[in-house]
């Protein structure tokens, strides 16, 4: 499987293939050539049918049904490879060409990488394209840099100041205490306090201590499993207890989050009922949800336990087993490679659960959790001691 983004000719093109048959998509117009004008892409698939937009000109175009899964276990790649020839003969109109130009502002997945001298894996022949002090998005929330003896300075829009306009003017005299963030309300002219786990209060300089988790709907703990290098995570197993007045909420996620390529199982509300939904390593997430309609949502504790033995999948509500289901009998892949990571009730702040999901979960996590356990581990989870924000005292 792959997919490239290349000029050819001087318009660009797309060519994706997903196992099946190679896509190509064409720009129907030029790119400009004089080498001072940026140009805006966008490219990408959803399913099989694939699209690409220059400079505002959308290119679609479907492929035959079949595969609908871009699998490519490999790295990502700007500009060219390493070596040309690991480019397959299908990616490409002829042989294949570095790009010779300026990239910047790349986004994948809804997440800019970062093109700076130590973020990528690697690369070569690489410069500063702006060649100043400048560069790209040294202001913040368009500021406008200009080039001094000293370096650069940013002349900011009204509403924001720093030296890179980085501060919004209703945060800069802010009151928010230990390691709170400080959300501007502009309409109101004034901020509000985002508190860290183990705070509180308006300003966030109240310290709390709490067994019990509660989730307001803009929450989140993430939590970093200490024994993950030493799990067989082919047997993996967490349950706790929660309660909820909603219908809606992702309730766990095991996994990193970050791209289509992590492993995942989460747990949380659709509709009334618990679902629940696993990936080992196929891109392609196996729903289960309880087809009965369920009492989660009557503000009264209950355990959640998933179970997971390789590809086999066992659900307890309140320790009674309502799913059990073998979602890959081939057994092509049985590990759950989470990376350690588990996030409660939600995602960092800014990060909505309908996007990093991907639609699996539509909503935030609002009510409590607690009695998290991992594994067949002798102790709870001590949440109070994880990453997060927005979590207070549901004692």
């Amino acid at each position: 499987d792959f997919l490239c983004i290349s000029l050819v000719n001087g318009f660009v093109q797309l060519r994706y293939n997903l196992g099946d048959k190679t896509v190509v998509l064409q720009t129907s117009q030029k790119v400009h050539a004089n080498g001072n004008t940026w140009h805006s892409l966008k490219a990408g698939r959803v399913g099989n049918e694939g699209y690409l937009d220059l400079d505002g000109i959308n290119v679609t175009q479907k492929a035959s049904p079949g595969m609908n899964v871009l699998d490519t276990h490999t790295d990502f790649f700007v500009g060219g490879v390493s070596s040309l020839n690991l480019v397959h003969s299908m990616a490409v109109e002829n042989e294949p060409t570095s790009f010779t130009g300026c990239i910047r502002e790349i986004v994948i997945n809804n997440r800019e990488l970062q093109l700076t001298v130590t973020d990528p894996k690697g690369g070569a022949n690489i410069g500063d394209c702006d060649g100043t002090a400048c560069g790209y998005t040294v202001c913040k929330n368009n500021g406008t840099c200009r080039v001094e003896s000293s370096g650069f300075s940013c002349s900011c829009p009204p509403e924001w100041v720093g030296s890179t306009c980085e501060q919004s003017i209703h945060c800069s005299q802010n009151r928010c205490g230990f390691q709170a963030l400080c959300i501007p309300q502009p309409t109101s002219f004034s901020y509000i306090c985002v508190c860290a786990l183990g705070w509180s209060g308006k300003y966030c300089d109240s310290k709390i201590k709490f067994f019990i988790a509660k989730f307001t709907g803009n929450s989140y703990i993430k939590y970093t499993d200490p024994y993950y290098g030493k799990r067989d995570l082919q047997y993996s197993r967490i349950s706790l207890n929660f309660t909820t007045n909603q219908t809606e909420g992702l309730i766990v996620w095991m996994g990193k989050g970050e791209d289509e390529d992590n492993d995942f199982l989460a747990i949380g509300l659709a509709n009334g009922t618990l679902k629940v939904v696993i990936n080992l390593g196929e891109r392609i997430s196996v729903p289960l949800i309880h087809s009965k309609y369920s009492t989660c949502c009557d503000e009264r504790w209950h355990f959640v336990t998933v179970v997971q033995n390789q590809t086999c999948i066992k659900v307890y509500l309140d320790e009674e087993l309502i799913l059990f289901e073998d979602i890959d009998p081939h057994r092509k892949y049985t590990a759950l490679n989470y990376g350690g990571i588990c996030y409660f009730g939600g995602f960092e702040i800014g990060r909505k659960v309908n996007i990093v999901t991907t639609g699996l979960f539509q909503k935030e996590f609002i009510g409590k959790i607690k009695d998290v356990v991992l594994f067949q581990d002798s102790n709870k989870i001590q949440l109070m001691k994880a990453e997060g924000y927005n979590v207070y005292s549901g004692n």
